[in-house]
């Protein structure tokens, strides 16, 4: 069966030339923490990620702060210390490859506990280092961009609740309609060039302001 292939006439199925240098500039620039014992293995680990290109520190025991601009961590997890890591599943905190001794349900448990992104099993050995550092930084940057999604979704929804809530306030000190009430909002804010969720804010605001003097009702009753 013949391959498909794109109007370049390569494999479409394949990653382009520049697409493949994306990933090693990527990886290039990673600054990677080795938690780890200063034994064999350990070494064996940095060198493979020097030769990767990435910029690479080690530290044993785990840190209780990760030095700067660390972006990218490889630790022995510690079964026992996992809630006492502070950097541990930050929001903004580093990719985390999580390197096991041996698997049981207690490390299977400290892989959730430390909110690891990828995997390397004991003997360490340079084949898999470069998959599992690749595979791990792009589940973290897909983590991110979901929860970038996330939080510009709840800033969305608390904006409309506002908007609404603003709309009621309008209609009943104004006597006007929904669609009256959210047209002096969305005019009120081109004006001022806000955006219309500042502007329902501040009536809500005001009007609660109005309602401690009690000179009105409560504001935003629904």
């Amino acid at each position: 069966m013949v391959n498909e292939t794109n109007r370049t006439g390569t494999d479409a199925s394949r990653p382009s030339s520049g697409g493949v240098k994306r990933l090693l500039d990527d990886l290039r620039q990673a600054r990677v923490l080795v938690i780890h014992p200063q034994d064999e293995e350990g070494e064996a680990l940095i060198r493979q990620l020097r030769r990767i290109g990435c910029d690479v520190r080690a530290a044993w025991p785990v840190p209780a702060a990760l030095p700067a601009n660390v972006d990218t961590v490889f630790v022995l997890i510690d079964q026992g210390r996992a809630e006492d890591v502070l950097w541990r599943g930050e929001m903004d905190g580093p990719t985390v490859i999580a390197i096991l001794d041996y698997e049981s349900p207690t490390s299977l448990k400290a892989l959730v506990d430390w909110n690891a992104h990828g995997v390397v099993t004991k003997p360490v050995r340079a084949s898999g280092i470069l998959s599992s550092l690749v595979l791990a930084r792009y589940q973290r940057g897909y983590q991110d961009r979901l929860l970038s999604k996330v939080r510009k979704l709840e800033e969305t929804l608390k904006a409309r609740r506002e908007i609404e809530r603003a709309s009621k306030v309008l209609m009943r000190l104004k006597g006007i309609s929904d669609h009256e009430a959210y047209q002096l909002l969305r005019t009120q804010a081109t004006s001022r060039r806000v955006p219309i969720a500042e502007v329902a804010a501040s009536v809500i605001a005001a009007a609660a302001a109005f309602e401690d003097f009690g000179l009105t009702g409560r504001a935003g009753d629904e």
